[in-house]
């Protein structure tokens, strides 16, 4: 059957992510006691705002199809919060509002990208800005960074990769799996090199944005000379713990708006319009609202660096934004563990599930198979339970 498929669903992985999450809950099913920290989804329920926002969208009637992008007084919410929090310009026609941030992401790649069209993705990368990158039968230019410097790409990495045929460059920060957030002079630095090259689009995920333990969260769109280059991405399920409410956005030019509006216009239309009269209500409120939840996930990773410098062979960075920890195992590499030779980052994941109960997700599913990323979005008590579990088991 495999060759009746297309080449381009030939040409993509399956999410190890959702991979090792159905692995965790097949393993729970079946009685063992699994702790899940593969999983980048807040355990917490959205604020009783947005909750009853959603109940008076209910019971006032929103239930039939919005505007494609979304609807109107959603995306002017969405201008004042870039300005408010971002002092970013935006007109309700350079917004679009989709089915998540994944959606969002998928819009524009399919509205930029030809085949053999390069992609400049700084690695370790979310899971799915490769995958995407191959769907459209572009080609990924992946970039390594080094965990000695904060796992960041710098200016003379990229302007070492640019080519003629460079379409667009892909990056999150704070940033999914390492927690790493880019500081004002780091993404002036990378703005100076864009600058030079004005037909190379950046896909800027901000989706973590608020989720930073110090200093200012810096969008790379505030810088002028750059800002038509930018589409600049963001979404609800991280900040106001909607993970599966499915509301993701995008500002960008407007040639970009208009064709991601078109695309989506035929694959899904709008997004759920519940959802969407509770973003209203998320996006008008004021980031203070969310404070307990970041003061929680940074207690949070403070006991995962805690517990973490007490397993040798761990190597790591302190993240500074997002719930992940991304620490070096590549120690345990051609070691043997419970009569088996450890050969990555894959074996090792598997092994931490099979022998500590503790679900994580291989580096390699990241770009960089030295790692494995850990996920801190879960309560103390389960955080120490693993961290006790993956001690023991190592030694």
């Amino acid at each position: 059957m495999k060759n009746r498929l297309s080449h381009r669903l030939q040409n993509i992985s399956y999410s190890q992510t959702i991979a090792m999450s159905a692995k965790a809950r097949a393993l729970k099913n079946k009685g063992y006691d699994i702790i899940n920290l593969s999983l980048g989804e807040p355990d917490f329920f959205p604020p009783n705002f947005v909750l009853n926002a959603a109940k008076k969208a209910i019971d006032e009637g929103y239930h039939y199809y919005t505007p494609v992008s979304g609807y109107t007084e959603l995306r002017e919410i969405i201008c004042k919060k870039f300005y408010r929090d971002n002092k970013l310009k935006y007109t309700t026609s350079q917004i679009v509002v989709s089915t998540g941030a994944k959606q969002s992401i998928m819009n524009v790649l399919l509205s930029l990208l030809n085949r053999d069209d390069e992609v400049i993705i700084p690695s370790p990368y979310w899971v799915s800005y490769l995958q995407m990158v191959k769907l459209c039968e572009a080609s990924p230019v992946i970039v390594s960074t080094k965990i000695d410097n904060d796992f960041k790409i710098d200016a003379e990495q990229l302007e070492k990769v640019i080519t003629s045929k460079t379409k667009l460059f892909i990056f999150s920060s704070p940033c999914n799996p390492t927690g790493s957030v880019y500081s004002y002079e780091e993404l002036k630095d990378l703005a100076e090199v864009f600058r030079k090259y004005p037909n190379v689009m950046i896909l800027s995920d901000e989706i973590y944005e608020h989720i930073r333990y110090s200093g200012k969260h810096v969008s790379i769109a505030v810088f002028p000379n750059i800002y038509n280059q930018v589409i600049t991405l963001n979404g609800l399920s991280k900040a106001f713990s909607m993970t599966g409410w499915r509301i993701g956005y995008i500002g960008a030019p407007e040639w970009i708006s208009k064709s991601c509006d078109k695309i989506q216009g035929q694959m899904t239309s709008c997004a759920n319009s519940i959802a969407q009269r509770a973003a209203i209500s998320a996006l008008q409120s004021s980031p203070i609202e969310i404070e307990y939840m970041i003061k929680e996930f940074k207690k949070r990773r403070n006991l995962v660096l805690d517990m973490i410098k007490d397993i040798p062979g761990f190597q790591f960075n302190k993240p500074n934004g997002a719930f992940y920890i991304f620490p070096n195992v590549s120690e345990f590499f051609g070691e043997r563990l419970f009569g088996k030779i450890i050969q990555d980052s894959d074996d090792f994941s598997n092994l931490l599930l099979e022998k500590a109960n503790v679900a994580t997700v291989s580096g390699s599913a990241f770009g960089d198979s030295g790692c494995i990323r850990i996920s801190y979005a879960s309560s103390e008590e389960k955080i120490i339970e693993a961290f006790t579990r993956i001690k023991k088991a190592l030694s």
